[in-house]
């Protein structure tokens, strides 16, 4: 099914001041296609990935830099207390510290993201106001905004949907049941999965597996980057990222750290993944 209408800035007004991004049409923005979703790492902000998107340049996508959901203290950046608001955010319900590294805790749970974004992003203005599927979103992220991604991508298998009047913002085939707001059958299958996402740096947190013992593996496709000493992206996680999805590819670079691409070598595999989905139909 061909997109309804193509997000205007104001569709995102109702948002604020909850959630905070950035777009970039592509050109004309009349032949957005596809939709993409990008999370920046912790103590960073939409702005640097906007720029990022808008220097891939992906044919026929919209892109949608999000900002994290709330600043760190400025402790944390080793700036005064009474400095005000920062302009480095975070993604978690809170800042935790991990136990045993005295580092912060990449996974401190992530409710309020899941509700922003999924629910009231994705959920209420991409799909059921404007008239898109899961199936034409990608998500990228960085670090923990690569932890969202992946997280969403888990979680997403067992979405309910955005309420009983779901049906509304797609066509109804001809002999298609509906169901509490959705279409049964295939229709239903295809609408648990985004279209792909790309993970640089990012482990998928745990809090974010859905907990039902006999899960399926989530649909969507995805592909790992990471450096060859990467702080949060080692053996175990790659292990936990291959049992929940179907579809995985990891990429080590050659580089020990993580960080954006820097060379022809490094951004290949991301844009041949990015090419084979936007031609792709369903995940």
């Amino acid at each position: 099914m061909s997109p309804t209408r193509i997000p205007q800035p104001e569709d995102f007004d109702p948002l604020k001041p909850h959630l905070s991004l950035s777009l970039h049409y592509p050109s004309p923005p009349e032949s957005t296609t596809a939709i993409l979703l990008l999370f920046h790492g912790l103590g960073d902000s939409d702005t640097p990935f906007l720029s990022f998107a808008r220097n891939l340049s992906l044919p026929g996508v919209l892109a949608i830099s999000v900002r994290g959901i709330a600043p760190l203290p400025p402790s944390l950046l080793g700036l005064p207390l009474d400095s005000g608001p920062t302009n480095n955010f975070h993604w978690g319900d809170d800042l935790k510290l991990d136990g045993r590294t005295g580092e912060i805790d990449m996974d401190p749970g992530y409710d309020k993201v899941w509700e922003l974004v999924m629910g009231k992003l994705i959920g209420e203005v991409l799909m059921k106001e404007c008239g898109w599927e899961l199936g034409d979103i990608l998500l990228f992220g960085f670090g923990q905004g690569g932890g969202v991604a992946l997280g969403l991508g888990s979680k997403v298998r067992t979405w309910e949907g955005v309420g009983e009047d779901d049906a509304k913002v797609r066509e109804v085939k001809e002999g298609e049941e509906v169901k509490e707001g959705v279409v049964v059958g295939e229709r239903k299958e295809k609408e648990k999965a985004f279209k792909g996402i790309v993970s640089i740096g990012g482990a998928l947190p745990p809090s974010m597996i859905p907990s039902i013992s006999a899960r399926e593996k989530a649909k969507t496709p995805v592909l790992v980057l990471h450096g060859s000493e990467s702080e949060y992206v080692g053996e175990d996680e790659v292990d936990l990222i291959k049992r929940e999805f179907e579809n995985v590819k990891v990429v080590e670079w050659k580089r020990p750290d993580d960080g954006m691409p820097r060379s022809r070598e490094e951004v290949l595999p991301m844009m041949e993944f990015f090419a084979e989905r936007l031609k792709s139909g369903w995940p």
